[in-house]
């Protein structure tokens, strides 16, 4: 019973993040359901740049890679060897595109809210950012990893997934069971909190000295940018490799 309740403690803390505000919100109703415009907005600009450049890229393919198509396979290979060592060399495959589209839009939408000038689209309220500068965001994301691992788990060995709660020791059943809770809480909070700080650290020297200071701080908040999509797909791959292990 106290497993029960804690968990319904836990999902009621995962609504209670997703009201998390920092700042004014443009909002939109669609429905009965009041959802982040800028949220929305700048998601669709991301999905609409990787789509227009993939669709770029690969518009005449060519036996031997150059220009734009060299950097695409390069990407891929990157995403593959990332899931290939998290995964297994037998069980990657299937997983590759999950990993690289985690990795890609986090990495894009981090580093358009860092370069992208969207103080120039005024808003009712608020101003546009980074999609992953919100908890909605991230929450999402590590939520859809959670799905991601569970059905990695269940696909492979059936019910018998559940087996590894009570490995090596029944004992351990409470923190096994604890640990699915927490990989998304750690997840989402990880990098809600790094872009949040990022761009905060960032704004802070940008109001008061706009010109030369700021530039190495933005050059830092990118190269940890870039990080946080990594550590992000990274774990998302890990903990997918680790439902699918064989637990003796």
């Amino acid at each position: 019973m106290d497993i029960i309740q804690f968990s319904i403690n836990t999902l009621n803390h995962f609504y209670e993040i997703s009201i998390v505000e920092v700042g004014q919100h443009f909002y939109w109703q669609i429905g009965g359901l009041q959802v982040h415009a800028q949220v929305l907005i700048t998601s669709w600009i991301v999905i609409a740049i990787l789509l227009g450049s993939a669709t770029i890229a690969v518009r005449d393919p060519q036996i031997v890679p150059t220009g734009a198509q060299n950097f695409v396979e390069y990407v891929l290979e990157f995403v593959r060897d990332l899931a290939r060592t998290q995964i297994g060399e037998e069980e990657y495959g299937p997983w590759v595109s999950f990993i690289g589209t985690m990795f890609l839009f986090i990495f894009v939408s981090n580093w358009a809210g860092a370069l992208l000038p969207w103080g120039i689209i005024k808003l009712p309220h608020g101003e546009l950012a980074a999609p992953t500068n919100d908890i909605n965001t991230t929450v999402a994301l590590a939520l859809l990893t959670s799905v991601a691992y569970f059905y990695a788990g269940l696909t492979k060995k059936g019910l018998g997934y559940f087996g590894r709660y009570i490995q090596p020791t029944p004992i351990l059943l409470p923190i096994n069971i604890l640990e699915d809770f927490t990989k998304p809480l750690s997840l989402s909070f990880r990098l809600f909190g790094n872009i949040l700080a990022d761009e905060l650290v960032v704004a802070v020297p940008v109001s008061l000295v706009p010109l030369v200071v700021p530039i190495p701080v933005m050059f830092l908040g990118l190269f940890t940018s870039g990080i946080q999509a990594l550590i992000f797909a990274t774990l998302a791959a890990a903990y997918i490799g680790e439902s699918m292990e064989d637990h003796h």
